[in-house]
């Protein structure tokens, strides 16, 4: 939010000097100061503090693009959520007025909070969930609207259509995994085999010729080491792949592993995959 800057005018005083003209003994008494007139003095009246800008409605939607998503705040205004919207917001939370809006403590609450309240928002099991382009993301106010007492973070939810477009959200998001027909239109598919040039991940709704069949997980903690991650997918990729094989003697499968990058972000799981 631009900060807005207040100006005061100020009333420049209007001098008259009033002279007297006098004759008679040069030793007559001292008048005094030459009188002055002057214009009253206007004293500037007290600025009013700029309220807070209020916290975004709890179930506010947006029209978002990727980049939007990806900003630490929201600068997007809401629009109504039965015209086609791409974010929904779920929760709004607040921090301790001591904390830095930019700072660690305040990051570790909303990626803490955000995620969990998004489980139970978007429903469905961890599986679904990991199986799904359904995502959550947050915001905070910007450091000029923290200084004026804004101390709110807010969840939202969004779909990701490809690698770097978001789908527009189609019936309500609420609930969506619990129900068979939203759950196959924001699953995980793919455009070609992963791993290839042609793949890029996209939701089921749309045209795609792989599809992620489950998940292979890991403990959390420390990253096990590529060749641990790549061999723990062999056997339940391949036994995935068969059961939807239409001949279980000639199929094929796949299975993408959890880089670094991708553990220390919280992706502590391998996909596997099969053709649609």
């Amino acid at each position: 939010m631009s900060r807005r800057v207040r100006g005061l005018a100020l009333l420049a005083g209007v001098v008259l000097g009033l002279t007297a003209c006098s004759g008679g003994d040069s030793s007559a008494p001292d008048a005094g100061p030459t009188p002055v007139l002057r214009s009253p003095t206007t004293s500037p009246s007290p600025t009013t503090p700029l309220a807070p800008p209020p916290p975004p409605g709890p179930h506010a939607c947006y029209r978002m693009a990727y980049d939007d998503a990806l900003a630490p705040t929201n600068d997007q205004k809401p629009v109504p959520c039965n015209a086609q919207h791409t974010a929904i917001t779920f929760f709004v939370g607040h921090f301790d007025p001591k904390l830095a809006v930019d700072g660690d403590p305040v990051h570790r609450i909303e990626s803490t909070v955000c995620p969990r309240r998004f489980a139970s928002f978007v429903g469905g099991t961890i599986e679904a969930r990991r199986l799904s382009l359904l995502r959550t993301v947050w915001f905070t106010p910007t450091v000029d609207d923290a200084a004026l007492g804004s101390h709110w973070f807010q969840c939202v939810a969004i779909a990701l259509q490809g690698d770097q477009e978001l789908a527009p959200l189609i019936g309500p998001v609420q609930g969506a995994l619990d129900r068979t027909d939203a759950r196959d239109h924001y699953a995980l598919c793919g455009t070609a085999e992963p791993g290839t040039s042609g793949f890029e991940q996209r939701m089921c709704g749309l045209s795609h010729s792989w599809s992620a069949l489950r998940t292979v997980p890991f403990a959390p903690g420390r990253y096990p080491g590529v060749a641990k991650v790549r061999a723990a997918g062999q056997t339940p990729c391949q036994d995935a792949g068969r059961a939807v094989a239409s001949d279980p003697l000639n199929y094929r499968w796949s299975y993408q592993w959890p880089t670094f990058a991708q553990w220390r972000a919280g992706q502590t799981w391998g996909t596997c995959w099969a053709p649609s």
